[in-house]
């Protein structure tokens, strides 16, 4: 299990994981998106018992895209000794 501590700092070291990535699925749209959506639906509705579970599922959300994704990435990177980019697939010569 990845800690948020360690997930900040992988967060930090994956430059090259949120290069790769367009500008929708950075962390910061990421984060404005999560905050819209719980914060429009307490404005909104107003009601408790249902922003909670909103508040909930958006907080596992941050937590699988912005902890365990590029920590999984960078693990993966670690292990290959690359940056993480997919190489070519190889060509199939059987044509």
């Amino acid at each position: 299990m990845v800690s948020m501590v360690e997930g900040a700092r992988v967060m930090a070291d994956a430059g090259g994981f949120w290069n790769h990535k367009p500008w929708w699925c950075q962390p910061w749209t990421i984060v404005a998106t999560g905050l819209a959506l719980v914060g429009g639906s307490w404005w909104w509705l107003g009601l408790w018992w249902l922003s909670l579970p909103l508040a909930l599922a958006v907080s596992l959300w941050w937590w699988l895209f912005l902890v365990l994704v590029p920590a999984a990435h960078g693990a993966e990177a670690a292990a290959g000794g690359r940056d993480g980019v997919e190489a070519e697939p190889a060509q199939n010569s059987n044509r």
